[in-house]
Order: C-alpha cells, then sequence, then structure tokens
C-alpha cells in the first residue's frame, strides 16, 4: 500500500468534498464509511458515537444496515467500548480472541475475522470510534492504522459541528461525564472552593482540520517552531534558573524536545496527509498521549509531559491564540488548573470570579502561594496529571483544609460540600459582626490582633476584618509581581497609599525578603547565588545589606512616603545583633539627607526586628536596648529549629507547632523581653490557628499578625479565655511535657468549652 500520509491524503482530499456538500449529516457518514473503506480495501468500515452514555452504531459499510442506530455498546463493552474507554488503538488479525470480545448477532460480522479501531477523540476525550474488519485473518499495516488515525480526527471536526454527540463529552454537562473523580495533593492554602474549570493555558479548539494548501501549513510550522525555539532558549538562559542542579537538566530536557528533529518531521509527515498545521500538531500529540498510557517509567511519563507542554505552546503560537484564560476573562465562578503560576499571572484575574486554584506542581514558598494566601483564595499544588485529569468546564470541589481535589462530584458529595461551605460562610459572617468589637478576653486582658498584608488591595480588609492595624506589610511582593526594579517613586506612593488607607492604625513594613527561593530575574548579577538550601541562604537582610544601593532606595521611599505618619520598619532574618545596627544605619543616613533637604519627616520612626533565625535569641540582652518592637516570624524559625525545610513535602507535616521544643523556646523569648518596653508579638500562619493561638496567649504572647481571614475567628477566641487559667496550664505542660501537646491542648480546650477547630 501506498505510504501513510499519501493514504491519508488521498482519503482526505474525498472527506472534504463529502464535507462540503450540501447533504444531512447521515448522508455524509454513510459517504464517509464508503470512502474510507474504499481506500482501505477494507469489507467493513463503521462509526460508532456516543449518545446518551453509550456507542451506537451510526453508519457502517459491511455490517447489515438495520444494525443502524440499533446496536448500542457501553463505554469499556466489547472491543468499540474498550477502544473508547482507554483512548487507544486495537489492531488484531482474529478479533474473536481478544478477551473483551462481544459478538452482536444483528450486525452479521461473523463472517469478519480482523479488526482494527481507533478513537475519535474530541478535547482529549473519545466521542466515537472508527473501525475497519476484513473476512482475512490479517493485522492491518502501520500505514492503515495511521491514515484510520488521521481521519479519525477529522471526523471530530464534522461530529463537533453537526452536534451529534453526548452534549457532556463537548463541555455542556461535564459533570455527568465519566463519573466523580477524586484527586490528592499538597495543602498550600487552606480553604474551600467551587467552580467551574478553567484552564491557565486553554487548550486551543481546532475547527479546521484539512489544508487547503499543504505548503503555506508548513511555513506556518516553521515560522513557529522558530519563536517557540527562541522562547524556549530565552528561557533556559534566564539567571533565576541559575547553573548547575536538576533544575538545568530538567531545562535542558525541554530544550531538547523543543529542537528534536524526529517531532518536527512527524508533523510535517501530518501536515502531508492533508492536515492543518494545528491539526498536525494535535495529530502527533495524540499518538504521544496513547504511548503515554503504555508508560510506567515514572521518569520518562514526566518527560513526555514535557513533550506535551511543548506541543501546546506551539499550537497556541501557530494559532495565534497566546493569551491565559486572565487575558480571555472568567465567567461566573471558576477554578483556575495550571501547572504552575507566578504572582504576577494570579493577580492578572478577575478576584470576584476566581475562587481556587489546582496546580500540578508548586510548593509551600513558591511565590504564588503567599500571594494567594494574601488574597484568600485556597491553593492545592502537587495534584499528578491534573491537566490530563480534568477538562476545561468540569465542576470542581477544592477542598484546600484536606488537600482534595474532587471532579465531577455526584449529586450527594456536592449537597454535602455545598452544607460545608454555606456553614463557613455563616460562621465567617459570624465573626465579621464581630468587626468592631475588641478582643478581650475574660479576665480583661487585650489581644493586640494584627492582619498580614502585601498588596495595595489587601489594605481594605482592615476596615472588613476589624484587625488592631497591618503587623506585617511584606514590601517584596511589590518586587515580586513588577518586571524590573520598581522605581523610588512608585514604592514611595505605595507606602504612602498604604498609611492613609490605613488611617489611625498602626502599619508594620517589612523591608524586602527577596533571594533564596525568591529569585528576581532583573536583580541577576555577578553577585546572585544559586543557593542549594534557599530558606537558609543569601536573602532577605543579608542580600539587602550586600545590594546596599537597592536597601538606601528603599529606606529613602520609605521615609518620604511615611512623612507626616507613624513609621515602623522591620528588618527580616536578622541573625545577629550587628546586622540590625547596619540596616538602621542605610535608613538613619537618608533620614540625615532629607532633614539637611528639608523634606517633611514621619513623626515617628520606630525599628524593629522578625526573630526567625535562633541565634538572634541568644543575643536578647544585647538587642532589646536598640529596638522597639519583635515579632516572632514562626513560620521560618520552626523550620530552622527543626532543620526541615518547609518546602518538603515529606517534612510539611513532620513537626508540630505545639511541640514543647517551639513553646519551650517561644517562652524563654517571652520572659527575655519581660520588663523592657518592647512590643512582642507572633507574625505567622501558627497564630492564626485558633488552637495556637490559645497556646501562644498562654505562654504570654499578645500580639498575633495573622491572615485576614484569620482575624475573625481569632477574636473569637480570644473573648473566650482566661489568660490565668490557660498560663498555669502552658506552664506546668511545658515544666513536664504531656507525650502529646496537642492531645493535652484540646482536652483543656474542650472541658474549658472552647471549641478551637
Amino acid at each position: 500500500m501506498q505510504g501513510a500520509a499519501a493514504a491519508a491524503r488521498s482519503i482526505l482530499t474525498q472527506l472534504h468534498e463529502v464535507m462540503a456538500a450540501r447533504t444531512h449529516v447521515q448522508a455524509k457518514l454513510n459517504r464517509i464509511v464508503d470512502v474510507i473503506g474504499e481506500a482501505l480495501d477494507s469489507e467493513v468500515c463503521s462509526i460508532y458515537l456516543l449518545r446518551e452514555g453509550m456507542l451506537e452504531l451510526y453508519a457502517t459499510r459491511g455490517l447489515n444496515q438495520s444494525a443502524v442506530h440499533v446496536t448500542r455498546l457501553g463505554v469499556g463493552e466489547g472491543l468499540t467500548g474498550t477502544i473508547a474507554e482507554n483512548i487507544e488503538t486495537l489492531n488484531l488479525d482474529e478479533a474473536a480472541t481478544h478477551p473483551e470480545f462481544q459478538y452482536r448477532p444483528e450486525t452479521g460480522e461473523e463472517k469478519f475475522h480482523s479488526f482494527a479501531g481507533v478513537p475519535i477523540v474530541r478535547r482529549e476525550r473519545a466521542v466515537g470510534v472508527l473501525t475497519v474488519q476484513h473476512v482475512d485473518k490479517r493485522k492491518y499495516e502501520e500505514v492503515e492504522i495511521e491514515a484510520l488515525q488521521t481521519v479519525a480526527m477529522v471526523l471530530a471536526e464534522l461530529i463537533h459541528n453537526a452536534g451529534l454527540v453526548d452534549g457532556e463529552m463537548l463541555g455542556e454537562r461535564p459533570e455527568s461525564h465519566s463519573g466523580q473523580l477524586v484527586l490528592e495533593g499538597l495543602r498550600l492554602v487552606k480553604g474551600l472552593a467551587f467552580g467551574k474549570a478553567v484552564f491557565h493555558q486553554p487548550r486551543v479548539n481546532i475547527e479546521h482540520t484539512v489544508a487547503e494548501d499543504t505548503e503555506a501549513e508548513r511555513q506556518r510550522v516553521y515560522l513557529a517552531f522558530d519563536k517557540m525555539r527562541e522562547q524556549i532558549d530565552h528561557m533556559t538562559g534566564q539567571a533565576e534558573f541559575g547553573v548547575g542542579g536538576e533544575q538545568e537538566q530538567v531545562l535542558e530536557t525541554y530544550k531538547m524536545f523543543a529542537y528534536d528533529e524526529g517531532w518536527s518531521r512527524r508533523i510535517n509527515e501530518a501536515i502531508d496527509s492533508g492536515l492543518t498545521a494545528e491539526a498536525a500538531i494535535e495529530r502527533v500529540q495524540q499518538r504521544t498521549r496513547m504511548r503515554m498510557r503504555e508508560i510506567s517509567d515514572p521518569l520518562l511519563a514526566e518527560r513526555m509531559h514535557d513533550l506535551e507542554d511543548l506541543a501546546n505552546r506551539l499550537i497556541r503560537i501557530v494559532s495565534g491564540q497566546l493569551g491565559t484564560a486572565a487575558t480571555m476573562g472568567l465567567h461566573g465562578d471558576s477554578i483556575l488548573i495550571a501547572k504552575n503560576l507566578g504572582p504576577a499571572e494570579l493577580l492578572e484575574y478577575d478576584r470576584r470570579r476566581l475562587k481556587g486554584v489546582v496546580l500540578q506542581e508548586g510548593s509551600l514558598t513558591a511565590h504564588v502561594v503567599i500571594v494567594a494566601r494574601a488574597m484568600g483564595i485556597p491553593v492545592i499544588g502537587r495534584v499528578r496529571n491534573v491537566r490530563a485529569l480534568i477538562r476545561e468546564g468540569d465542576l470542581v470541589l477544592v477542598d484546600g483544609d484536606a488537600a482534595q481535589v474532587t471532579v465531577r462530584p455526584g449529586q450527594g458529595v456536592l449537597s454535602a460540600f455545598e452544607a460545608r461551605f454555606a456553614q463557613k460562610q455563616e460562621r465567617k459572617a459570624a465573626y465579621a459582626a464581630m468587626r468592631d468589637i475588641e478582643p478581650f478576653t475574660r479576665d480583661g486582658t487585650r489581644i493586640e490582633v494584627m492582619m498580614n498584608a502585601g498588596l495595595r488591595d489587601d489594605v481594605a480588609m482592615l476596615a472588613v476584618s476589624g484587625a488592631d492595624g497591618i503587623g506585617l506589610y511584606r514590601t517584596e511582593f511589590q518586587f515580586l509581581v513588577s518586571a524590573a526594579l520598581p522605581q523610588r517613586d512608585r514604592q514611595t506612593r505605595l507606602y504612602r497609599d498604604v498609611l492613609e488607607t490605613a488611617g489611625s492604625k498602626k502599619v508594620i513594613f517589612r523591608t524586602v525578603d527577596i533571594g533564596g527561593d525568591k529569585s528576581l530575574p532583573y536583580l541577576a548579577s555577578e553577585t546572585s547565588r544559586q543557593d542549594e538550601n534557599p530558606a537558609m541562604g543569601w536573602r532577605a537582610l543579608r542580600l539587602a545589606l550586600e545590594r546596599e544601593g537597592l536597601m538606601k532606595v528603599q529606606a529613602r521611599a520609605l521615609l518620604e512616603g511615611a512623612a507626616g505618619y507613624e513609621l515602623n520598619v522591620m528588618f527580616p532574618m536578622v541573625s545577629e545583633v550587628w546586622e540590625f545596627d547596619a540596616a538602621k544605619a542605610v535608613f538613619e543616613g537618608q533620614l540625615e539627607f532629607l532633614k539637611k533637604h528639608k523634606h517633611k519627616l514621619p513623626s515617628v520612626i520606630r525599628y524593629g526586628v522578625m526573630l526567625e533565625v535562633p541565634s538572634l535569641a541568644e543575643c536578647l540582652d544585647l538587642l532589646l536596648p536598640k529596638v522597639s518592637f519583635i515579632s516572632i516570624g514562626t513560620n521560618d524559625l520552626t523550620q530552622f529549629l527543626f532543620a526541615a525545610d518547609r518546602a518538603n513535602p515529606m517534612l510539611a507535616e513532620r513537626y508540630d507547632w505545639l511541640s514543647p521544643s517551639i513553646l519551650r523556646f517561644l517562652r524563654r523569648v517571652v520572659l527575655g523581653c519581660t520588663g523592657h518596653p518592647v512590643d512582642l508579638g507572633v507574625c505567622g500562619e501558627m497564630g492564626g490557628r485558633r488552637l495556637e493561638a490559645l497556646a501562644l496567649i498562654g505562654i504570654g504572647i499578645r500580639r498575633l499578625s495573622i491572615t485576614p481571614a484569620a482575624v475573625g475567628p481569632i477574636k473569637e477566641l480570644i473573648r473566650k479565655v482566661d489568660t490565668r487559667e490557660i498560663g498555669e496550664a502552658m506552664a506546668g505542660w511545658l515544666a513536664n511535657p504531656p507525650e502529646n501537646m496537642r492531645a493535652a491542648l484540646l482536652e483543656w480546650a474542650e472541658a474549658h468549652e472552647i471549641e478551637v477547630e
């Protein structure tokens, strides 16, 4: 037989004429099975389409015509159903020997022995099956199978345009297709959300599969390859990826695929068969996906996913559809599905409609997680094969508390989730009612409840949440979401806006905590470092003191932005007292400059530190006379105390915040600050959890800075606590720790009728 491309081109030429004819779709399909059967010299050619959840024989050449619209098979039933269920090709010299073979007497197929079938695929789901059969016992040649697969792709377009298959297969009722699916992942941001799945980089819908001009299509692919390779070269050359290590190997593999001549040759062969550029790329990818299902080696499977990413990129380039879902706009409540995201990309989305994020990758320290937490959007990461298991329009439930994603939920599961969601909303409303109530304990102790922020819009949550102020304003967010280093005037405007919006409420600005895992490409230079453990590397104040110009600009912007206001400046990652002295000296130098030039100055300037490096606790006696406040950063402090990288999923849940090690350390800091005019507080996720907050109050912490969403629940908790009672209990436990501190604290809270979950 002629080559695969020639065979497919011969069939497609005739199919193009059939599709262009002004006849009913049934007549077209009847003609198409004749064309395919004649071209492949096959006595039988049949088309099955998915209708009402069953594969219905819709057109045939060679089988009994009385079986058309009568013979129906379930997905997974018989050879045809197996092809649809597994989205795989079958090629058998004796059909009856296959374990899934089923005989249907009404079709008259008993005299045919050989069988081949390929799935008709639309949006990565089988919407039908194309089969051929022959009297002789022979396997169909590879070129014949290739031709069938190419023709099936064109059939998918015809079937879709005619609206012949079940609505849910095309995304109209996704929740009813394929049944419920529960996926596990890594909890990145807690919370509940539900909505329709939206891909950050939506797959391009290929509407035209048959080419008018083969050479024109080939040129489009050549140009797209050039542009894609240019993008990949730029990506691999970006300084943020550094030199050496696993990430370089991954990117080099990615680059290898981009330049793979075999891949581009197969796309060219698909164009030779008569397909458009987009359809040719998709045709090759369909073959790749079928191979992926047979791969058991996880490393090789991951590399095949890289090729899938590149193919999607190439299709977007060749079609000119380069926008993300953000630029196209969201329609209704949406759950964003992505391999990974940057913080700037997340901020492009409409916050009113973006309800949750599901990532194939992602880590606890990723920039996008920090921003999502500030936005109050639940995020689940490390969900394997998420983009293959979820499709556009699927109803998705995101349980950030349990790190669970439910796709296409059944009605019972959906109702239960909605009830949980409604309960949470009711509790939120109850907490909102406490907005103007001051958080005094039962024994009259005032606990300061502040909130964390990092975006300009976050400051508006001050009024909504009823927080006492902003205990941590992460100034690095402006740097993370910018394509270039923010100029001083931009920084000044931001800080001014924050203070004006906060009004009389206190704002503590933390100087930039960048470097390490928060690398910024535009700050790369010969002094950049690729840290093996970025959390403990060249970051935060260490980097800022090295890049004195960066810190001087921020110091000047903060001093000018706070003119007439109280300015609270906090330095992160201070390990020794001299680092605080050096950082303060930068600010004092800029202050002298502004005084000299008669600039308006802040009414008061207070300096403080983040205590997150354990070594600083050993120098409290030296530090306390120099500072106005200390904020204990429990997130970093925990990983440093336990030598446990919190970005490592194997360690993320291993060490408990209610461990005696942590609580004893914190209690020692509290006692060390007692008697000094220094405000001490806790800044971090630990303070936003009710049971952990109870323990912190018990060891003497009187200021908490937490996420805006946690302010209401923590204020409500405070009003039920007697500091003397919990203080006595904590003192006893820390002197003689119980086997399980968390269990002991839970039991105590229950006995005192304090709800902590």
